[in-house]
């Protein structure tokens, strides 16, 4: 990717059946992991945050057609993904739409407009549910955090039983 002009970040994990429509056009930050299938359609630029996360099947399209125009011409807007954001699995981004730095995104969500900061967003279209808030101040700081230190295994395993992602969605 970079032979081609993408700017790709340290510690960056791109699967092999990932499609980039426009290498040059792309640009990804430290220790970010780009799914199998996921399909990034960069008619203009896909800036994606360091520590974020494109999961399987997941589109990204910057470009589209103008649909009240006889002859249907293209436009084309850039697509930002927030730092430590999770667009998780199958999940549609239009063109111009931002997503908010460690916001998430449930599987199957089509994203038609811009995403604020820090909330768990699902649904088609997607619509904020909740803010992604620790209870436990440590724990967030492993959250949100501005450099890369793994979590410890405990808070991990006690995040993952206790607060599931939609666990207390209705």
């Amino acid at each position: 990717m970079r032979c081609f002009g993408a700017k790709i970040g340290k510690g960056v994990l791109i699967r092999p059946t990932a499609h980039v429509q426009f290498p040059w056009k792309l640009e990804v930050g430290d220790h970010c992991w780009i799914g199998d299938e996921v399909v990034l359609y960069n008619l203009d630029t896909i800036k994606i945050g360091s520590h974020a996360v494109i999961s399987q099947r997941s589109y990204l399209c910057t470009g589209s057609h103008h649909h009240y125009k006889s002859d249907f011409t293209i436009y084309m807007k850039p697509i930002h993904i927030g730092s430590q954001s999770w667009l998780a699995a199958d999940v549609f981004v239009a063109p111009g739409v931002t997503i908010g730095f460690g916001t998430v995104v449930g599987s199957r969500s089509s994203v038609f407009k811009s995403l604020p900061a820090g909330k768990i967003c699902f649904g088609t279209p997607a619509e904020v549910i909740k803010d992604r808030i620790m209870e436990n101040e440590n724990e967030m700081n492993y959250v949100f955090r501005p450099s890369f230190e793994p979590m410890p295994i405990e808070m991990w395993s006690k995040y993952v039983t206790e607060r599931a992602m939609f666990k207390d969605y209705q």
